[in-house]
């Protein structure tokens, strides 16, 4: 506990810079606009058509700003919104003017994402923090989506469009406009109790005229999602607490699955378990999960993995995903204390990740008031795997102060308990803690961005001191229209070992500073343009440097919506463990070598707008001592409104000096997405990866019966590549219902 508190020096070091910068460079945001809601007596039918009196009776939201593709002026489709409440439910209206009726809608399946298609999107901050809020968009053709922004909206990473929840639209196209109608239920959005103000924004892209535009005005350099650039709603009267709040998400589930490589008879298997929400405050929800089954969850993309370490694939499963930043934001992306996937997963004694069952879960999350955030977890996971990977508890707690006008202070503990009730069943490590507190800095204005943090880990291990088991970083970012500048470090200990976190290196300081120039140009193609260096350099204490990147980078946005990428890079390795960069089982470099080598990778994206489109992503150029050609994008064809065929693909050429391995590695398949109606939806993923010798075929059919409720019938299929012999092969139906009390 000593070194823990002695590492704080660390932290308070940086935070003593961040807060110096934020004083005296962050500026106060410029003057809201404001929308107003009354309160209804009668009843709002929402048909689209914006017919009913009551919506006239506030000040609507109009005069939208044009974000792209400038953001100099008022757009020339300009959009009005209209607000109204009663006790229970939030109303609002838009009326979207257009210059014709030929929008781009790519399926009929909710949650889509903004880009390339038409659609209007609603962003609520009900705690003025600038930081979280919740999203509700449509389409011209009623087609919902919902969505949490974390962070403040600074990167598209902050966008979850996982998170569901109960509300009703409906669309109309007319001549000369398209406009939607929304009930939203104050029980699906958190807020204070007896507030009459929230933030408020909204963002809308017209294919028509390829614009974007804002109703409160973001600068074009901004993402069009941040929270920096806000409105605000005025409530006629305070909001009272809603009823009584507690739903409750049964589901059963059935399949049949079969293990042919083991020549095991097929195994039939019946579950049944629940979900619940608890909304302890308007501001603070209870979730509770007893045999949690997520079997109709989306299966990951696989992807060829040339580097040496860990991949990272995002949180899916549904009862993670609510204030999830509140746990999951600490540290950075690959230094993270706390990684909720580890959760369910395990490792067997052959070293292959398995599946293990949860017997429960609790989460509390939510406000306190507007400056504090609380989060609570415990999950306990079951005995799984072939050899029986022990029992495990997980309890992770979070608390986050507001600072200044949009940044924070949060303290994280994570805790990791491991047992058996088997004899036979060794126990690796009985526990693992970690204790961390993270600074998140971010002006006003978004212009300055900035985080400072340090971990330490708690272990039995009594051979790694506890000045070995700490992670430190800190990064800071200036970006104004006609530049951006950032630098960013970290410090992590060898014995820095989160077992519940994501950490795929350990024992290294990393620094990378980059700084980056835009341009304007008054042409008819490109729209803005960029140029600039990143560094990224690694040490260990007592070796020294062990790798580096050095890039100089060419990014364009076009008019047509395209976008252009490129970059030239110098790396620099030294391997301290054999390694064999084709990842193909040849020959390996030997340890303790070095390597230089230059390559060059761009990207290309076409328009989205267009029903065929497409993503080309090369990279050239020497690779250790031999080299590396890769090409991998996708081919996108939209049948619309029913969908699309995605086409991805991913070739690499290895090329390596004999004795070592030259290999061929390719990762191809469709993604059929079928839409036949606004409740019916087919996905299957055809996905053929020669690195590990598999054909994978999953196809999940949904069918949204009744508001947030579902039927899934998910098949999953795994042919070996070499010889096409069946590997495993399931079918599983799953039934939910969301039902309130």
């Amino acid at each position: 506990m000593l070194a823990y508190f002695c590492g704080m020096k660390r932290v308070f070091t940086s935070l003593v810079l961040l807060l110096t910068l934020f004083q005296a460079f962050s500026q106060a945001p410029v003057q809201e606009k404001v929308i107003q809601a009354k309160v209804i007596g009668g009843n709002i039918k929402i048909d689209g058509k914006i017919e009913e009196s009551e919506w006239f009776s506030g000040l609507p939201a109009k005069d939208f700003w044009s974000q792209f593709p400038n953001d100099t002026t008022l757009c020339q489709v300009q959009t009005e919104i209209y607000m109204a409440y009663d006790e229970n439910t939030l109303f609002v209206a838009a009326k979207c003017y257009s210059t014709g009726k030929k929008y781009v809608i790519p399926s009929l399946r909710r949650d889509f994402r903004a880009g390339g298609n038409d659609n209007l999107t609603l962003v609520f901050d009900p705690f003025n923090d600038r930081t979280n809020a919740f999203v509700f968009g449509m389409n011209p053709m009623g087609v919902m989506r919902e969505a949490l922004i974390a962070n403040g909206g600074r990167e598209s990473a902050d966008f979850n469009e996982s998170w569901d929840n109960k509300w009703n639209g409906a669309s109309v196209i007319e001549d000369g406009y398209w406009s939607c109608e929304l009930a939203i239920p104050f029980s699906s959005i958190r807020y204070r109790e007896g507030s009459q103000d929230w933030n408020f924004n909204s963002y809308r892209f017209d294919t028509q005229t390829n614009t974007r535009s804002t109703w409160n005005h973001i600068p074009q350099n901004q993402i069009i999602m941040s929270l920096a650039y806000m409105g605000n709603i005025h409530f006629e009267k305070p909001l009272e607490k809603p009823g009584s709040k507690v739903s409750i998400i049964p589901y059963l589930t059935g399949g049949v699955t079969k293990d042919y490589q083991a020549n095991a008879p097929a195994n039939s298997n019946f579950n049944a378990g629940a979900d619940a929400k608890v909304a302890i405050t308007p501001a603070l929800n209870l979730d509770l999960t007893v045999n949690p089954d997520f079997s109709q969850v989306e299966v990951d993309r696989q992807v060829i993995n040339l580097d040496r370490f860990e991949i990272f694939f995002p949180e899916r499963r549904q009862f993670f995903l609510e204030n999830a930043d509140l746990f999951a934001s600490f540290g950075s992306a690959r230094i993270n204390p706390f990684f909720s996937r580890r959760i369910g997963i395990g490792r067997d004694s052959s070293g292959l990740i398995v599946q293990t069952p949860i017997a429960y879960g609790a989460r509390l999350s939510g406000k306190l008031n507007d400056d504090w955030r609380v989060g609570l977890l415990n999950m306990q996971s079951m005995q799984g795997g072939k050899d029986g990977i022990p029992n495990a508890n997980f309890s992770v707690a979070a608390i986050q102060r507001k600072v200044f006008s949009r940044s924070n202070v949060g303290l994280i503990f994570a805790n990791k308990e491991s047992f058996s009730q088997q004899e036979n069943i060794e126990v690796p490590s009985p526990y693992n803690r970690v204790l961390g507190l993270d600074y998140n800095l971010a002006s006003s204005d978004n212009k300055w961005v900035g985080k400072a943090f340090h971990h330490q880990v708690f272990s039995p291990d009594e051979s790694i001191k506890a000045s070995e088991k700490f992670a430190h970083g800190a990064f800071l970012e200036y970006r104004d229209r006609p530049h951006a500048f950032r630098w960013d470090h970290q410090w992590v200990k060898d014995g820095f070992n989160p077992e519940i976190g994501f950490v795929p290196r350990r024992d290294f300081f990393r620094m990378a500073p980059s700084a980056e120039f835009f341009f304007y140009p008054q042409n008819n193609w490109v729209n803005q343009f960029s140029i600039g260096l990143r560094s990224e350099i690694f040490w260990k204490p007592e070796y020294g440097k062990t790798d580096h990147t050095y890039s100089l980078f060419f990014d364009s946005d076009l008019k047509n919506t395209a976008m252009l990428r490129g970059s030239i890079n110098h790396n620099y390795i030294y391997l301290f463990d054999a390694f064999d960069p084709s990842r193909s089982g040849g020959k390996k470099l030997d340890k303790d070598t070095d390597y230089n080598f230059v390559n060059f990778q761009g990207s290309y994206a076409s328009d989205q707008r267009k029903k065929l489109f497409y993503r080309i992503e090369p990279t050239v150029g020497a690779y250790f001592n031999g080299w590396l050609a890769s090409f991998m994008g996708s081919l996108t064809y939209r049948y619309q409104p029913f969908g699309s065929i995605e086409m991805n693909f991913n070739y690499s050429h290895v090329a390596l000096p004999k004795p070592f391995a030259t290999a061929n590695l390719l990762l191809v398949g469709p993604r059929i997405d079928l839409t036949f109606s606004r409740k019916v939806f087919l996905t299957t993923f055809i996905q053929y990866n020669n690195q590990i010798d598999n054909l994978n075929i999953n196809a999940r059919l949904q069918w949204r019966y009744a508001p947030v409720s579902d039927f899934f019938l998910v098949y999953t299929d795994n042919y070996d590549s070499v010889n096409w012999g069946t590997k495993n092969r399931a079918l599983v139906a799953k039934w939910t219902y969301w039902l309130n009390l």
